[in-house]
């Protein structure tokens, strides 16, 4: 049974930081792409950082315009935990923030941040960032 929990989020003022953290469960971590995705109120869900294991020493990070440079993926493959490093946090960074699973999946360039390449998702965790 795969499993995927989200936490971490929280309230924060603008340029403040917060680390979301995945706990994954039920599957290879190390043959998939993992990845965070979020959906602020009224808006359509943003694929924003995912990482794909091509192999079990190979992996890639892909990071949407809106966050690279502010935002790092990191990870701890022995306990199958994925870390989101989020700094410079912006108002418009307000979002629900899903974590989400391509099991099997270890190349999805072109495609990482479509929505419908991965079949698990968590439950969410709310980051509000405030002026």
């Amino acid at each position: 049974q795969v499993q995927l929990v989200e936490s971490g989020g929280g309230s924060v003022q603008a340029g403040g930081s917060l680390r979301l953290s995945c706990a994954a469960s039920g599957f290879t971590y190390r043959r998939s792409c993992m990845g965070w995705f979020r959906q602020a109120s009224g808006k359509e869900r943003e694929g924003i950082a995912v990482i794909c294991f091509s192999d079990f020493w190979t992996h890639y990070a892909s990071y949407a315009d809106s966050v690279q440079g502010r935002f790092t993926l990191s990870q701890e493959t022995t306990q199958s935990r994925m870390y989101l490093q989020m700094s410079g946090l912006e108002p418009e960074d307000t979002a629900m923030y899903y974590c989400a699973a391509a099991p099997s999946r270890t190349d999805l360039r072109g495609r990482v941040f479509d929505g419908s390449e991965y079949t698990y998702w968590g439950q969410g965790t709310q980051v509000t960032v405030s002026t």
